[in-house]
């Protein structure tokens, strides 16, 4: 499969998620009710709903994406750039239009593109379709794989790549790249800080650069599963 690949023919995508709401109190009644079910199943001792209540952002069902951060590679004079353009809002309806269109638009221009994430067959893929359809959206072609063959699905892994078969194994994407050695800048924040930097500091732009970081990592991990050299950091370009 990768030797047939073009990295220029894959976006590479993440997703940061908070909770809907800043607090438990917050929440209204009926889904209050429903959150405390749900956190039945993994209550520590001396634990209520309401203490992890931030746990809910990684459920399409109680979270809500607040941004995508997507890259693609593309070649100039011979070398391999990376642009990445991220689109983060309060208005996650919005955010998920701009999303779609450009994902429309992409996908669109060769039969041969696909989608890139790490664990996003898992959770940023079926997050982002389910958040579509709850804010009454249509889902982009290849997110709507109900029905299609493996092989029309446009999905590509690392994770799954890395596990080579072994689907009860998990490495994180920060792992990984200490293994290959790639070079990572020091994370101003990390995953579990997103909704205290969204709801306490209502800086959105610092998600946003979070988010970007780790859509590079995805794209010089896949081009080192593939044996490709890396992207050089000047070559790494910011679209706002």
């Amino acid at each position: 499969m990768l030797n047939n690949l073009k990295p220029e023919n894959i976006l590479f995508i993440d997703i940061e998620t908070v909770p809907q709401h800043a607090n438990y109190s917050d929440v209204p009644e009926t889904f209050q009710k429903l959150w405390d079910k749900k956190a039945e199943f993994f209550l520590k001792e001396e634990q209520t709903p309401a203490d992890i209540y931030q746990r809910a952002g990684i459920y399409a069902e109680f979270g809500k994406i607040v941004c995508i951060s997507a890259g693609i590679i593309h070649w100039v004079k011979g070398e391999m750039h990376f642009k990445v353009k991220s689109f983060a809002s309060h208005d996650e309806k919005q955010l998920l239009i701009e999303f779609s269109n450009m994902l429309e638009g992409f996908m669109q221009k060769n039969f041969d593109n696909n989608l890139c994430g790490h664990n996003a067959k898992e959770f940023d893929f079926p997050f982002i379709a389910r958040r579509m359809l709850i804010n009454g959206l249509k889902l982009p072609q290849c997110l709507d794989i109900a029905g299609k063959k493996p092989w029309e699905v446009k999905f590509i892994d690392t994770l799954d790549l890395w596990k080579f078969g072994d689907y009860k194994h998990y490495t994180s994407l920060s792992l990984l790249t200490a293994i290959f050695n790639i070079p990572t800048p020091k994370d101003d924040i990390d995953g579990s800080q997103v909704a205290s930097v969204y709801y306490n500091d209502n800086d959105l732009d610092r998600i946003a650069i979070y988010c970007e970081k780790d859509v590079l990592a995805t794209a010089q991990l896949l081009l080192r599963l593939m044996g490709n050299p890396l992207i050089e950091d000047d070559y790494v370009q910011r679209s706002i």
